[in-house]
């Protein structure tokens, strides 16, 4: 007999508190300005000591809802985080998933492409790691850097060996279409896509980078070209509003979530992946009459063993 974690008697997949997810939400086909979304906002919560019960608490059903995904291997999840340097990708990653089983997810960081990669068209090296039916995939920055750093560095564009004819101002407006394509394709092959923007302020920026710095066991986060890219900071956040803007669809939305506490960072990342494995109806693999004919033998086989 299958079960469905949301009802199962004794379980943790009893009702929790969703979170309002309508003001961390971009409206598809709406304009954005990132102004508007407060980096420093906690909700309802106050304090890190109260969210520590909810983040345990979460963690504790996604490791559940990852245990029946696997199980019914039909679908995948795929995590998207962007953000700026020192948003809090990393710690996010690890504390949201830090109860997960390590054999159904896969992290996958993506650095500057190799000669093989450049090769290839610019989502190749993307969609080759897009995690398998029943696994949870996550991208510590994704295909969507094609539309952010070498927007604000275009002089990328001449290391992609493009054809001349496609080096116009149409092209931010053609990765757009084609990314958006791409993501309904996954959804529709039952990879569900869930996009996070971790929003940090550039005061909450200027402190980490401090804390790095000040900090020898942290020295080795720290970059020059951090600061390099920091002087860009405008640039980069219209480019992110344009990003938004664009690909926040239907079947694959952006969440602007708070970064400046990373603690309510961490509960509302964690609370948003759990919604969206809840809104799937997960449950075991149903066991035919052959199958369980088959179970009850080998049970047998295994009880007379002791006689």
């Amino acid at each position: 007999m299958s079960t469905s974690p949301t009802v199962r008697k004794g379980s943790i997949f009893k009702e929790h508190l969703i979170m309002k997810h309508d003001a961390l939400i971009v409206t598809p086909g709406k304009k954005i300005r990132l102004k508007d979304f407060d980096p420093g906002s906690t909700g309802k919560y106050q304090s890190k000591d109260e969210a520590r019960e909810k983040l345990e608490a979460d963690t504790s059903r996604l490791a559940e809802y990852q245990d029946v995904l696997y199980a019914q291997n039909t679908y995948a999840l795929l995590i998207i985080f962007q953000a700026m340097d020192a948003a809090g990708k990393d710690g996010t990653i690890k504390h949201v998933m830090s109860g997960v089983n390590p054999q159904g997810t896969q992290v996958f960081s993506f650095k500057a492409p190799s000669a093989e990669e450049l090769d290839h068209d610019y989502l190749w090296r993307y969609h080759k790691a897009v995690p398998e039916r029943g696994r949870i995939g996550i991208f510590n920055r994704s295909y969507y850097e094609e539309l952010l750093v070498v927007r604000v560095h275009p002089e990328f564009l001449h290391t992609q060996q493009l054809p001349p004819e496609t080096l116009t101002k149409d092209i931010w407006k053609r990765r757009f279409s084609e990314i958006n394509d791409f993501e309904r394709y996954l959804v529709h092959n039952g990879v569900e896509v869930l996009k996070f923007f971790l929003n940090v302020s550039r005061e909450e920026q200027r402190r980490r980078f401090l804390a790095r710095l000040n900090t020898p066991e942290k020295n080795w986060k720290f970059s020059a070209n951090d600061v390099k890219e920091r002087a860009c900071w405008d640039d980069y956040h219209q480019a992110f509003e344009n990003v938004f803007s664009h690909t926040s669809t239907k079947w694959a939305p952006w969440y602007v979530i708070p970064a400046d506490h990373k603690w309510f960072t961490h509960i509302a990342v964690a609370d948003i992946i759990i919604s969206k494995l809840k809104s799937l109806h997960l449950k075991y693999p149903t066991v035919d009459k052959d199958r369980m004919q088959e179970l009850e033998k080998a049970k047998q086989l295994l009880e007379q063993e002791s006689q």
